[in-house]
């Protein structure tokens, strides 16, 4: 049996920290796991430069209740969970997920926790495991599920390596260069036909 396993942002919504980088004018929070493979590196950098700026999580959820998801994500993820189960398998946070998987019919969704204290700013985070998507697929694999992958970022790679089939989607040239042998496509439609193979 199949399991498509998904990363969010970049996939099937817009990146949560360009959207908000954008809404608050501080281009720093636009640098995502697209520029940074160190997914700790980058969010406790992001925390720093939000405390310099005294904004918390209340701001952020403002910018998130004003993405929508990107221009054909609902029916590409509506049929592939009538051909397959589905997991968005992101390192997001639940606190910034739960409106956007509203607007995507609450497809299943793994994800981490922020920790905020009561002024509403951003103290740490929890990770839901080490590896989260890598483990998550092997996890997956332990129970008897084959996996097919896919995703933009430099996090997602180990996920869709380990998985019996995977595909770049919408990622960045440098990365599409660093990894010729992977499939990578810009249009849903070209993604649902690779997923459709790989069953």
């Amino acid at each position: 049996m199949n399991v498509c396993c998904l990363d969010m942002e970049g996939v099937v919504v817009p990146e949560i920290w360009i959207a908000f980088s954008d809404a608050s004018g501080i281009p720093e929070l636009r640098r995502t796991t697209r520029d940074e493979p160190d997914y700790d590196k980058l969010m406790k950098w992001r925390m720093g430069i939000l405390r310099e700026h005294g904004l918390g999580l209340p701001q952020i959820q403002e910018v998130i209740a004003t993405i929508d998801p990107l221009p054909g994500a609902r029916e590409f993820l509506d049929e592939l969970r009538t051909l397959s189960q589905v997991i968005i398998i992101s390192d997001t946070f639940e606190q910034f997920a739960k409106p956007l998987m509203e607007k995507l019919g609450w497809p299943t969704l793994f994800c981490n926790t922020l920790e905020v204290d009561e002024d509403g700013m951003v103290t740490g985070f929890k990770m839901r495991c080490e590896q989260s998507k890598l483990t998550t697929v092997r996890g997956l694999q332990g129970m008897g599920f084959e996996t097919i992958a896919t995703g933009d970022s430099y996090n997602d790679l180990a996920m869709i390596r380990a998985s019996k089939a995977g595909f770049l989607f919408r990622s960045t040239d440098q990365i599409k260069a660093d990894n010729p042998d992977l499939p990578a496509y810009e249009e849903f439609d070209d993604l649902l036909d690779a997923f459709k193979a790989a069953m």
